[in-house]
């Protein structure tokens, strides 16, 4: 069984997001979305709340598992028996970050390659921190985010 992960912090998960993981199940078997707890960002919904987002926004995508995770990637990757992390690349600063994160991945767990997905070119200027920074002024945002997460938002802004 092909098993990858899927890790960020997904705050919040974005239809890029989806579109990643709906891309990535025509090719692993299994693919867990492992949202971080320790991320070092300043997050705006809780642990509980991104996992939550996730949850009811993969909820139609069959072999899609959702699980929260703290400590070194690669450790939670061997505890899954994966044998790939999936990356979502965007821009070419992106491919800068993601190309060291997988030499260090690589260096610290030889058992899994980082498989890089480019972003569909609707998706390729969305970002969790545009979404907020967009939904804090209460601009229209439904076409970037599940529904779910859209009145999240809403709720978190007062504007719901």
């Amino acid at each position: 069984m092909r098993i990858a992960v899927y890790p960020g912090t997904f705050d919040p998960v974005t239809n890029g997001h989806l579109s990643i993981l709906k891309r990535a199940m025509r090719v692993f078997d299994v693919i867990i979305a492992a949202v971080a707890v320790d991320n070092n960002k300043n997050t705006l919904f809780s642990l509980e709340e991104r996992t939550a987002l996730l949850q009811e926004s993969v909820k139609d995508l069959p072999n899609i598992q959702v699980e929260a995770f703290s400590g070194l990637l690669v450790d939670y990757v061997k505890r899954k028996q994966a044998t790939a992390i999936i990356r979502g690349l965007r821009v070419v600063s992106d491919f800068e970050y993601e190309m060291q994160m997988a030499a260090f991945n690589k260096d610290l767990y030889d058992g899994a390659e980082t498989i890089f997905f480019t972003a569909d070119t609707e998706y390729s200027f969305v970002s969790s921190s545009m979404i907020k920074s967009i939904a804090v002024l209460d601009g229209d945002i439904s076409h970037f985010v599940p529904e779910v997460v859209y009145h999240g938002l809403r709720r978190r802004y007062g504007f719901e």
